[in-house]
């Protein structure tokens, strides 16, 4: 091959992975606009309708998404690369809700065997089809053992951890995912300790392995999991038995809910 056309070649080559927005600017400027923040921001819902309305910039996004091939990806850093599978996961997960919305009340409306949300391989994604869970179990949680990213994906349901209102980004991904499992640990619909017990999101159940030992897991966030010194402390000493809660497949509509 001529050396000029090699060239050429690893020079486009470069300026392909160069021109992707890390940023991911057009997902947090979707994110801003269309997600609502409730509970002092421990928790959001979705305005899907607006997000319909704006189905073309999404499809943009999502678009730059999979342009991106399996060497550029492999070219970035670790951060880089769980920014840009963590805003894949949620905003294919928003175009699998827009897909059929309004008529539905959970993504699970497309099936748990057959259309099943989750499994259904709907796009393409480093140069491969692709479904959520294969973002999430084969990707995320196989490549970079961070039990963070379940405090980070939206499933588009009440229980969820929440939509954050701006995309994750390399720079700042350490401090995000921070924020967002305090946010969560925090948020009493989902983790509490009521009476001699410590009721916490199934999410805990599902995926203990990723969390394990959980008890240690969880004593180690007794400040942010109780609210009182007391509670607090029989937490950090494990004394406390643990529940998991039920999960709500509700979508997280910004539509459902109650009017001020």
């Amino acid at each position: 091959m001529d050396a000029r056309l090699i060239a050429f070649l690893l020079f486009f080559t470069c300026a392909s992975a160069a021109a992707f927005d890390h940023s991911h600017g057009a997902w947090t400027g979707l994110l801003q606009k269309h997600v609502l923040l409730l509970e002092d921001g421990k928790a959001s819902r979705v305005n899907y309708s607006g997000m319909a309305q704006d189905r073309a910039a999404l499809r943009e996004y999502l678009a730059t998404l999979s342009a991106v091939g399996e060497r550029d990806f492999g070219a970035w850093s670790r951060p880089e690369q769980m920014a840009f599978l963590i805003n894949a996961y949620n905003a294919y997960t928003v175009e699998k809700i827009l897909a059929r919305y309004p008529k539905l009340n959970s993504i699970w409306d497309f099936g748990r065997f057959f259309g099943n949300p989750f499994r259904d391989a709907f796009f393409t994604l480093l140069g491969a089809r692709m479904s959520l869970d294969d973002i999430e179990h084969d990707l995320l949680r196989r490549r970079y053992g961070d039990a963070r990213v379940h405090y980070a994906v939206n499933c588009a349901s009440v229980s969820c951890p929440m939509l954050r209102e701006e995309a994750y980004r390399a720079a700042q991904l350490e401090s995000q995912l921070e924020d967002q499992a305090r946010r969560f640990l925090s948020d009493r619909s989902r983790n509490r300790v009521r009476g001699n017990r410590l009721e916490v999101s199934k999410i805990f159940e599902w995926f203990r392995e990723d969390f394990e030992p959980l008890e240690r897991y969880l004593a180690r966030h007794a400040a942010t999991l109780a609210d009182n010194a007391a509670e607090q402390e029989k937490l950090a000493a494990r004394s406390l038995p643990i529940t998991f809660l039920d999960y709500d497949w509700s979508l997280n509509d910004s539509r459902s809910l109650s009017p001020r």
